[in-house]
């Protein structure tokens, strides 16, 4: 889970103003902290499907993101890309 804090530092410093939560670009941020404190999880609770379904769905709905991002403004797809250290879509 993330806290406040960290959901209001990942806002200020991928939206465009402060209050933004529906840019891709804060989405694909917020979605990339679940993703990987989920991934924390399983790494201990390897029996836990319901959550690996969780994680699988997150993973998909981060890959649409991108995939817009990157048919929209590449720049901004690049810039995401690189800042959190996500690999290439093909």
């Amino acid at each position: 889970m993330i806290t406040k804090e960290k959901k209001q530092e990942v806002l200020t410093k991928y939206g465009v103003h402060s209050k933004d939560t529906g840019s891709p670009d804060v989405q694909i941020a917020l979605l990339t902290g679940r993703i990987s404190n989920l991934a924390a999880h399983l790494a201990t609770h390897k029996k836990d499907v319901h959550s690996r379904r969780g994680l699988l769905m997150m993973i998909a709905k981060r890959r649409k993101l991108l995939k817009y991002l990157s048919r929209k403004e590449s720049s901004r797809y690049e810039q995401v890309i690189k800042s959190l250290g996500i690999r290439r879509l093909k």
